[in-house]
């Protein structure tokens, strides 16, 4: 099929969380230093009290009064298309040359004690549940692959309309937390007692949270604004090292970064992954380390949103979108004293620099590894 260029950009973006409801509410409240993380003592979730990052059920519950015929759906679809809602604009989803994508890692799994059908907990029913609300005439896929699951979402679009198959896909990132969720966790012992503290030195493991956001990928034509924030790269690589633990080397991460950047060198941030646990942390201070990207600011954002699962990628990616548009590098929330393995260069506070290309990493459990690559123009 004959393109104009071959650049895929962002059209429209949302971000639901504990700090907002919209990307910019939850920009703001990030450059001003305020977390979503706070003590929770929630015994439908956990049977002991647990540092997290909540979407306010009250809250929820005015939102929902502003939309009718939500009553029957989860809370996880709820959210998700509160979130769809307010990008829908942009584009056609009725036409087949619109895709939908679904990142997430555990979807319904919250339903699970409910005994309800149980192909109402299958990741590709509620995909099509929400797909079918908004009448997307293709077919919903969904994409889980742990934490790396949002940019994983982001590289399969683009290569979808790289493809020609079509002309923009709709990508939604959400998952809320359950029992099942942070007993898991827990039983790995790698949750904080503390909010997280990414790369630093004391750090001691990772705080979760809910969130849900949506963004229109779409291929760019001569009528595109300059004004536009480019996909140009992505790639996914696996160490093979532990279905827990990553590379100590953070090989899987370095050949990621490798794939992704080829031999272009210049970008101006890098938004880790910074989970806040031991490993991860090392991991990919070695991996930016290994890449001749030492130098480069790199900022985590787990500090303000926790660990967010299948949405993580998507969050972090919008939020660094807003900070690149702005010329801003983000400081890393908890950090107090760096301490990982190898010499990179993580920021504390928020640092104004020009940003035109910033480079987005994640990992994940099974030693899965994304970087994706933006580039600002205009």
């Amino acid at each position: 099929m004959n393109r104009a260029y071959n650049m895929v950009y962002i059209a429209a973006h949302n971000i639901i969380s504990p700090l907002g409801w919209t990307s910019e509410e939850n920009f703001q409240q990030v450059v001003s230093d305020k977390s979503g993380i706070k003590l929770c003592s929630n015994r439908n979730i956990s049977d002991s009290d647990f540092q997290a990052s909540l979407i306010d059920e009250g809250v929820l519950k005015q939102k929902l009064a502003e939309h009718s015929g939500l009553e029957n759906y989860t809370k996880l679809e709820q959210l998700s298309i509160l979130s769809i809602k307010s990008i829908i604009k942009s584009v056609d989803v009725k036409s087949k040359r619109t895709g939908f994508i679904f990142s997430t890692t555990k979807g319904n799994i919250d339903q699970l004690h409910k005994h309800t059908n149980p192909s109402d907990v299958l990741l590709a029913s509620c995909a099509q549940k929400i797909a079918d609300y908004f009448g997307f005439t293709s077919k919903a896929q969904v994409v889980s692959n742990a934490c790396i699951s949002g940019l994983a979402a982001f590289i399969v679009a683009k290569r979808y309309i790289d493809a020609g198959l079509y002309e923009n896909v709709v990508i939604l990132g959400a998952d809320v937390l359950s029992k099942f969720i942070v007993s898991g966790f827990q039983s790995f012992q790698s949750l904080s007692a503390e909010p997280c503290k990414p790369f630093d030195t004391n750090r001691n493991g990772l705080t979760l949270g809910e969130g849900v956001a949506s963004l229109v990928l779409s291929r760019a034509t001569n009528e595109t604004s300059s004004q536009t924030i480019e996909l140009v790269n992505g790639a996914i690589r696996n160490d093979a090292n532990h279905i827990s633990g990553p590379s100590r080397t953070g090989e899987g991460l370095f050949r990621a970064i490798q794939a992704t950047l080829k031999d272009f060198k210049s970008i101006d941030a890098i938004c880790a992954h910074g989970t806040a646990t031991p490993f991860n942390d090392d991991m990919e201070s070695q991996a930016i380390y290994r890449s001749g990207l030492a130098t480069v600011p790199v900022f985590g954002l787990k500090g303000y949103f926790g660990h967010t699962l299948g949405a993580a990628g998507i969050i972090e990616s919008i939020i660094s979108i807003l900070a690149m548009q702005k010329n801003i590098v983000i400081g890393t929330k908890g950090l107090l004293e760096q301490g990982v393995v190898s010499d990179i260069n993580v920021v504390k506070e928020n640092e104004t620099k020009e940003i035109t290309e910033f480079l987005k990493l994640m990992s994940g459990f099974g030693g899965c590894n994304a970087a994706i690559y933006f580039k600002k123009h205009g």
